[in-house]
């Protein structure tokens, strides 16, 4: 008993590490993490087999179905929490076709190509269709975050994933059970009963619990630092009870709690939000790492020509048509058509699915049904493989995403701030320049930069302003407490390390009025660099400048031309990416890298730029 226990500990711990590994290696090769996660899972299957039983990954095991459920549940949850009905206002139209049109018509189009491709029977190719009517929030949401859509792009793809995950797993069951049914004789009557109940369950235990829970929230009824873990409890629980209510009732009933919970502008909401998210990408690492590396190879191995083909129609025949079908007449820019046409990777919860319904169908009678899960593995890997891989190049060619994921935000308009973005605007470098102040934007209007007029923190620049192409801030405002709000605000889309604020005045340094580290950005550029400093040494004649580092114009030879009175700003990289000066932060300074610095003009000789400076343009 203690050695089956060291193994299931053991085995925890190296799937967890993997997955989290994969996440850290995904990021530093700038790949898709999903996947780095499918190649690490097909390696630890094989390492499990030599580590002779130490090492016990099989996701066919009873404990590890439970565990894929309530993880399928929680991801399903955050996805839905993350899901806001002013996203729907904005694109609601197209997103009901997604989700109303597009799993039916994606469900039969899905049977009859693996009837007549892939030669199954109709009862398994019904199945068949149904499971893989599902994108799946697991896949998607990685995929978004390494593409950097538009906002709308994201939304319709993000919609589409949470929304239909459920539905495509509810409409998988009530198929499944009318065959089983069928089997022993049952009729659709039950098949409709099912569905009515499936429906009461997630209303009652997902909407009404959510509701709930949201009230006892925020009438202050549970303490901050229980918010978070009795969530996950509560969850959890409305899974189990609608699965108890109607079997597979449970996804509906967890993703509607995570929309009802989103949507009630609860305070400290966000807080919620990123605790989810991190126990997300703990889950759904694990998730796959469990999945792949339990995939046998006889199991591909198994699978027919026809099986290989029917894997192609669902890429390229079952996929396009259906959104085509979707969305005709719906007014749906043709590139979002063409994006949703292609992108459709399928994840945990259609293998979860697969690997349950395949067994229980062949023990209804359906010898094909072992067909069902290699079949859907390969369609997971496939899709999975060639979106993951293709999705940002091919959201950059319908002018989709950004060209490059390097720029900055600048918060707050005056006369140093809009020198700043003009400077890196004439060098090609993506700026937006927000303040809340018309009169303090006319220089920046009549200088043709982009800006957003209005505050940068209200539900109005949620939804219509666009950051997605930015990969730094930048804090300018004369309220050094504003700054530091803004700045704790896009720490988590930006990262702490690419938010920066101006320092306070001198008057405000004194330790009674000094803001802890962790309620602030880093420090821009030096200790003296505030807002007054800044704008008297512009009003003095200095200028921002850029310049490009090479063998014979090194940083040595920068520094001693300007001499002492100059102020390095950051650097651009060849992606554009825009990287910050701090007394908090090092600054790497490499070859090919163009330098900003701020610098008295007597004192600059200006160097020439190399002609291919066009390269590191970005949207």
């Amino acid at each position: 008993m203690a050695e089956h226990g060291l193994h299931i500990g053991f085995t925890t711990l190296i799937v967890v590490v993997a997955g989290l590994a994969a996440q850290w290696i995904s990021w530093r090769i700038r790949i898709p993490a999903i996947i780095v996660l499918i190649v690490l899972g097909l390696l630890l299957g094989p390492l499990a087999e030599l580590w002779g039983g130490l090492l016990d990954i099989d996701s066919r095991l009873p404990g590890f179905q439970n565990l894929i459920g309530l993880g399928v549940a929680l991801v399903l949850f955050e996805g839905g929490l993350d899901l806001e009905l002013r996203e729907f206002r904005r694109v609601g139209g197209h997103i009901r076709r997604l989700v109303m049109l597009g799993p039916p018509i994606a469900w039969l189009l899905g049977a009859v190509a693996a009837y007549y491709i892939g030669g199954l029977s109709w009862p398994v190719a019904l199945v068949l269709g149904a499971m893989l009517v599902v994108t799946g929030p697991t896949v998607i949401q990685p995929l978004l975050r390494h593409a950097k859509l538009n906002q709308d792009s994201a939304s319709l793809l993000k919609w589409e994933g949470i929304v239909n995950d459920p539905t495509g797993v509810l409409l998988a069951v009530l198929v499944y059970q009318y065959f089983i049914y069928s089997g022993d004789g049952g009729s659709g009557v039950q098949v409709l009963m099912d569905l009515g109940l499936a429906i009461f369950a997630a209303l009652l235990f997902g909407g009404l619990g959510g509701w709930l829970t949201g009230k006892t929230y925020a009438r202050g009824l549970v303490p901050e630092h229980l918010k978070p873990p009795l969530l996950i409890a509560l969850v959890l629980v409305a899974y189990e009870l609608a699965n108890l209510f109607q079997h597979e009732a449970g996804l509906l009933a967890v993703t509607l709690m995570g929309l009802v919970l989103g949507n009630m502008n609860l305070g400290g909401l966000e807080d919620l939000r990123r605790f989810k998210e991190n126990l997300s990408i703990i889950l759904v690492s694990a998730l796959f790492i469990v999945l792949t590396a339990s995939l046998e190879l006889e199991v591909l191995q198994a699978m027919s020509w026809r099986s290989g083909l029917l894997v192609l129609a669902f890429l390229l025949l079952v996929r396009p048509l259906s959104i085509w079908l979707a969305t005709m007449r719906s007014g749906m820019r043709s590139e979002d058509r063409k994006l949703l046409a292609w992108i459709a990777p399928r994840g945990i919860v259609a293998a979860a699915t697969a690997g349950l319904f395949g067994p229980g169908m062949v023990e209804a009678g359906y010898a094909d049904a072992e067909q069902l899960l290699p079949i859907t593995f390969a369609v997971i890997l496939v899709t999975v493989i060639l979106h993951g891989l293709t999705i940002e190049g091919v959201a950059r060619r319908l002018g989709l995403s950004a060209k490059h994921d390097g720029g900055l935000l600048i918060v707050g308009a005056n006369a140093f701030s809009t020198a700043l973005a003009q400077a890196l605007g004439a060098a090609n470098i993506s700026v937006k320049l927000v303040d809340g102040s018309w009169s303090a934007l006319k220089a920046a209007r009549l200088a043709g930069i982009d800006f957003y007029y209005g505050e940068l923190l209200s539900e109005h620049a949620k939804d219509w302003v666009s950051l997605h192409h930015l990969n730094a801030v930048i804090c300018t405002s004369g309220n050094h407490f504003y700054n530091a709000l803004v700045c704790k605000a896009l720490a988590g889309e930006f990262g702490q390390h690419n938010v920066f604020q101006l320092p306070a005045s001198h008057t405000m340094q004194n330790k009674n009025r000094r803001l802890d580290r962790q309620q602030r950005g880093h420090i821009a550029w030096t200790a003296e660099a505030n807002s007054v400093h800044l704008n008297e040494l512009l009003a003095a004649g200095w200028e921002i400048q850029l310049t490009r580092i090479t063998e014979e114009h090194s940083v040595e030879t920068l520094r001693r031309d300007l001499g002492e009175e100059w102020i390095l700003l950051g650097t651009v990289g060849k992606n554009g990416r825009v990287n910050l000066k701090s007394p908090e932060v090092n600054l790497a300074i490499r070859k090919e890298q163009r330098v900003i610095y701020f610098a008295p003009p007597r004192q600059h000789e200006p160097v020439a730029e190399p002609a291919d400076n066009k390269g590191d343009a970005t949207d």
